[in-house]
């Protein structure tokens, strides 16, 4: 790797599956290193600093500060992953990799954060992409994302100024749709009490959809078997449909919550694997299906992040922006 224009940044993106690490040049219009990304899988490590330290080890000079977005509450030196047992301790890793400093956010506050660098094969949109008539100093955003978990973030651009929104949102209640989603909810509680959102969108989600919604089927034990067997099996496939419009119905819930007039983003690691169905009209429809405030959700743009790096994307804007300097956006949209 050249020399950085700015200062190299560790990044790291922590989520339940599979953790990333990158570095940022902060001087860059471009500051996520492309060849720099590294995927680890977080079941081989019994800590986050190991994981770390097998990534530091590969580089030729060791980077003195560093971004890390974590799948998980961000509240004091503490981080508690939601979906795995790995406990970041922002103390203890200052002093463990060596840093100076040290950054740790929800990982869809940094994922927020990647929109204003995303690029036109980055994006591909959900439904028509409709002029939005807004201040052009003030924007705001909401980002929900299917992946091991239920990610949701949101992002304010305020007079050239960004501001995440650090949420737990994908742990807001499941709210049915139909009578069919309601035996969903019904067939769930003896299993789980209260059923968040995330109980049904996301990968493990997907999974309980299925046994939801096809009770009397062979029970399936993976997501990937369920958006292979789609190709051939009923079942699977009303599933992954089901599954779309739900997904649809929580993105136009968080578009009113958040007053994300400006378009709502669909990222997460199911999303380019479900992509054709999302496409397909059901996820668009139930978005826009707000009864009073549907012709308001009808001119909201609805777009699915391409980019398989998103999260890392936004912890190098993070790393620019702590940096003191201004983003340099790519898609034009912030």
């Amino acid at each position: 790797m050249d020399a950085p224009a700015g200062e190299w940044v560790l990044l790291a993106d922590v989520g339940g599956t599979n953790v990333r690490f990158a570095l940022a040049d902060t001087g860059a219009a471009m500051p996520l290193l492309a060849d720099s990304v590294r995927r680890r899988r977080v079941a081989d490590f019994a800590a986050f600093g190991d994981a770390a330290r097998d990534y530091l080890a590969t580089l030729p000079q060791r980077p003195r500060r560093g971004v890390f977005a974590v799948a998980g509450p961000v509240t004091g030196d503490s981080v508690q992953m939601t979906n795995h047992p790995w406990v970041l301790s922002r103390g203890a890793l200052l002093g463990e990799l060596a840093l100076d400093q040290l950054r740790i956010v929800n990982d869809f506050a940094a994922m927020s954060h990647c929109v204003p660098l995303l690029g036109p094969t980055d994006m591909q949109p959900l439904g028509a992409l409709h002029a939005v008539a807004v201040d052009a100093r003030r924007r705001t955003y909401a980002i929900v994302g299917p992946g091991t978990g239920l990610g949701v973030g949101g992002l304010i651009v305020d007079d050239g100024r960004y501001v995440a929104l650090e949420t737990e949102g994908g742990h807001v209640g499941f709210a049915p749709g139909d009578e069919i989603e309601l035996d969903v909810l019904r067939r769930l509680m003896p299993t789980f009490g209260r059923v968040s959102a995330e109980r049904v969108l996301c990968g493990s989600g997907l999974v309980n959809l299925h046994a939801a919604l096809h009770p009397h089927a062979p029970p399936i034990a993976t997501p990937e078997a369920i958006t292979a067997g789609a190709v051939h099996d009923p079942a699977c496939r009303a599933t992954i449909e089901r599954f779309c419009a739900m997904l649809g119905s929580i993105a136009g819930d968080f578009a009113l919550a958040f007053g994300a007039w400006d378009g709502v983003y669909i990222a997460g690691g199911l999303t380019p694997k479900l992509l054709d169905r999302l496409q397909a009209g059901g996820f668009r429809r139930r978005f826009e299906a707000k009864g009073r405030y549907e012709r308001v959700l009808a001119h909201v743009p609805t777009i699915a992040v391409l980019h398989e790096d998103a999260g890392l994307l936004g912890a190098a804007a993070l790393a620019v922006l702590d940096d003191g300097r201004a983003l340099t956006p790519a898609g034009g949209r912030a």
